[in-house]
């Protein structure tokens, strides 16, 4: 693999940002650029550009250009997000699948990665009959208990040091109370306080292991190979944090772009689980892997709603109906196990009953 430059590229405020990734390609790979294109980003800020090149290593490569971000968009008092590396050499190192990297303008926050292609788990899931689609979400599956191996390698891996904390439930609880209740009434919001807080409690109580924090098919994308479907190559990886072991399957497998089923959910679950460092009981699992969901999918919810009505950007509208059911559901399990929820249970029962209407 190419040795990773750390470049400082000369940052024209005014200036594009096809031509600081266009100068950065061609120093770091020597190679001639013949063409800079934007790609279509998910909810984030983060740019994205395919950097074809005439010469060099490689056919194409994707630049990941991060732009000063605004506190107002995480947790109050949280520190930003930690730059892509080193969390991608780590997993890199122990051998998971992530994309390779070429370059680096550290200051200008520009990676040069591995063009792993344009095709997603939630593009092949569409795609794929019941037998496919189980086959490709077992290899990812099986990537989770790889994660939760890796030891904290010291203080350079920002990763170790972030954890799904109190203060990130609350954020996710003020997020759902804002854009996702249609209720505005003082007991709604807390109930929703109540509710998200229970979570909290169940994750600190919980082992905490590296997560990649945003396991869902839109960040899993299957690069050609031997395997059907392709082989899954993560991105998106600078957000990893610890958390209980049930996250990243609640992110993966309660996925709002791809609906598994409840069968097929509760089998991949429940292969895995003995497979996790800290195999939890059947019990804990469950209990966690449903409560996790709540904050999880109703913090998703509510940055679909967000990004419709701050940004005008309307593409996640469709996938609403089928994540306020996930949450509901999810909060009607819990419920039956810890009467604390049996308010927000019915909050939620109230929302979908509404949107039905609507």
């Amino acid at each position: 693999m190419p040795s990773i430059l750390r470049l400082i590229v000369s940052a024209d405020p005014q200036g594009k940002l096809e031509d600081r990734v266009r100068e950065l390609a061609e120093h770091a790979l020597g190679a001639r650029v013949t063409h800079v294109e934007p790609l279509t980003a998910q909810l984030g800020l983060r740019h994205f550009f395919r950097v074809a090149l005439a010469t060099g290593p490689v056919p194409s490569l994707v630049a990941r250009v991060d732009l000063p971000e605004d506190p107002s968009g995480r947790p109050a008092g949280a520190a930003p997000e930690p730059a892509l590396e080193p969390i991608r050499a780590l997993l890199e190192r122990h051998g998971l699948p992530v994309p390779a990297c070429y370059g680096r303008d550290e200051a200008g926050g520009i990676d040069l990665l591995e063009d792993v292609g344009d095709q997603t788990l939630r593009d092949a899931a569409e795609a794929a009959d019941a037998d496919e689609r189980r086959a490709l979400y077992q290899a990812v599956c099986d990537l989770v208990p790889r994660i939760q191996r890796i030891a904290d390698p010291g203080p350079q891996v920002a990763a170790f040091r972030r954890r799904l904390d109190d203060a990130l439930f609350a954020y996710k609880a003020r997020l759902f109370a804002t854009w996702a209740l249609k209720s505005d009434r003082p007991a709604a919001r807390e109930c929703v306080d109540t509710a998200f807080a229970v979570v909290a409690d169940a994750a600190d109580d919980a082992p905490q292991r590296l997560a990649h924090r945003d396991l869902q098919s839109a960040n899993i994308h299957l690069r050609p190979g031997p395997s059907p479907g392709g082989t899954p190559v993560l991105i998106d990886l600078q957000g990893a944090f610890l958390a209980p072991p049930e996250y990243d399957l609640v992110c993966l497998l309660r996925d709002s772009y791809v609906d598994l089923g409840d069968v097929e959910v509760e089998a991949q679950a429940e292969r895995v689980r003995s497979a996790l460092p800290d195999a939890p009981s059947r019990d804990d699992f469950a209990r966690r892997f449903d409560l996790l969901t709540i904050s999880r999918k109703g913090k998703d919810l509510a940055r679909f709603i967000q990004a419709a009505s701050e940004r005008g950007d309307e593409r996640f509208l469709a996938y609403v109906p089928r994540t306020l059911r996930v949450v509901r559901d999810a909060a009607e399990r819990s419920a039956q196990r810890d009467p604390r929820l049996t308010d927000f249970a019915e909050l939620c029962r109230e929302e979908s009953r509404a949107a039905c209407a609507q």
